[in-house]
């Protein structure tokens, strides 16, 4: 869905820490005994282990930044919430952290000062956090390396950042070059590759690389040691793709029978957008309007896209590809996650199904499956809340009461 052009945004290392050192005292982490003494426990009514299982009046054991123990117990606790659901740290697997609106209220407005931009993202990145999202994948600005470093730092509020740092697209570059952008992007420090096999959906979808050049930047990305991303709308870039061998195809909002065969065949995953991306363009039309490619006709191109989004997702999920959960959030989306989640649900996954999306399955297809998504003995902390029973009433995972990240507590109702 991204145009060529993206955002600027000039984070110096000094404007960063010291915009970061002010939204931290603002976002009142808690340390909490579970960082630095005695464990501390969490009893909620249900407890959901994002693989699946349910406990019912479950407790939560944290000691440090990991989760020691989850099960039934009886007798007092650090935090008792009540008739809420525990779930792992929630995890969206496709963000833009570094798009935001403009001081003029426009996408990609121009004069905006360094402070501003910087405050815009940071500003994204608390209200993922405070969402629910732990762990986000943003793909991918220079920008996202020193907030990714920041937050790791402890300076800065935010989820857990894999980034891309960098987008690749095909254009006239040979399959040396574009191996060479790789390499490149590897040295930087991106976690992830992103490539372009299609335009967007303003103008078309269409496969607009050859064979071989997806073929060199998934295959270079093997090589190195990073995962592919790869933006494909249409049958053929979804094909091209998959053959190139690439970690996950995003969007595929063109997908037909035979590319989602050729995804479930080759065990790639798919990271469809159905509940968010294209909702917030429509609704924020006036602060994108007239911005990059964004136009009449690209407004109606996606009012006409709309109807499709479900029936795509339906498709891949009856043929059994894997579907991480990610929203391609923008500007006006940040904080807005969760209602990926909820349009799944309404396209015919179960509750179940779409949580272990956002949790387990999502920190596998970040290669964190042993590491995150679950709420299990040696794991990390990341442990969220949402009021009443989230398998019976799956829209409670868009009113987060509880947000913990690695056994730091940033938001307590």
């Amino acid at each position: 869905m991204k145009t060529p052009f993206t955002a600027s945004l000039a984070i110096s290392g000094l404007a960063m820490l010291a915009f970061g050192i002010t939204v931290f005292a603002q976002g009142g982490a808690q340390a909490g005994r579970g960082r630095n003494g005695a464990p501390i426990t969490i009893r909620a009514a249900h407890v959901f282990d994002g693989k699946g299982g349910v406990i019912q009046n479950g407790v939560v054991e944290v000691q440090g930044s990991k989760i020691i123990a989850v099960d039934k117990r009886e007798g007092p606790v650090t935090y008792d919430l009540g008739d809420a659901t525990l779930l792992p740290g929630m995890i969206d697997v496709h963000v833009h952290l570094n798009w935001y609106f403009s001081s003029n209220g426009k996408y990609g407005g121009r004069g905006d000062t360094a402070d501003y931009q910087t405050q815009a993202v940071l500003d994204n990145a608390r209200k993922t956090l405070m969402a629910g999202f732990t762990t986000v994948q943003s793909l991918g600005a220079a920008s996202d390396k020193p907030l990714r470093d920041a937050i790791a730092a402890g300076v800065v509020v935010g989820p857990r950042i894999l980034t891309s740092i960098s987008q690749i697209q095909g254009g006239t570059l040979t399959p040396d070059q574009l191996r060479e952008r790789v390499r490149q992007a590897k040295a930087q420090g991106a976690d992830v590759i992103k490539f372009f096999a299609s335009g967007s959906i303003r103008d078309g979808g269409k496969m607009n690389v050859t064979q071989a050049q997806v073929d060199a930047v998934c295959g270079e990305a093997k090589a190195v040691g990073l995962r592919s991303l790869v933006h494909a709308h249409d049958p053929a870039s979804i094909m091209a793709s998959v053959k190139a061998g690439c970690t996950q195809i995003e969007h595929g909002l063109f997908a037909d029978d035979a590319s989602i065969t050729a995804m479930k065949d080759a065990n790639v995953y798919f990271d469809p957008n159905i509940g968010l991306v294209l909702q917030n363009y429509l609704w924020n039309k006036d602060h994108y309007l007239g911005s990059g490619n964004f136009n009449d006709e690209g407004f109606a191109a996606m009012e006409r896209a709309l109807p499709n989004l479900p029936v795509v997702f339906k498709k891949a999920l009856d043929a059994g590809v894997r579907m991480p959960m990610g929203t391609d959030a923008v500007a006006g989306a940040h904080g807005e996650n969760a209602r990926e989640i909820i349009a799944r649900v309404h396209a015919g996954q179960s509750t179940t199904g779409a949580l272990i999306g956002a949790t387990s399955l999502a920190a596998e297809s970040l290669g964190l499956g042993t590491t995150i998504g679950t709420l299990a003995p040696g794991f990390e902390a990341d442990i969220v809340a949402v009021p009443g029973d989230a398998i019976a009433d799956i829209t409670n995972v868009h009113r987060t009461t509880f947000v913990m990240k690695g056994g730091r507590i940033y938001k307590k109702n």
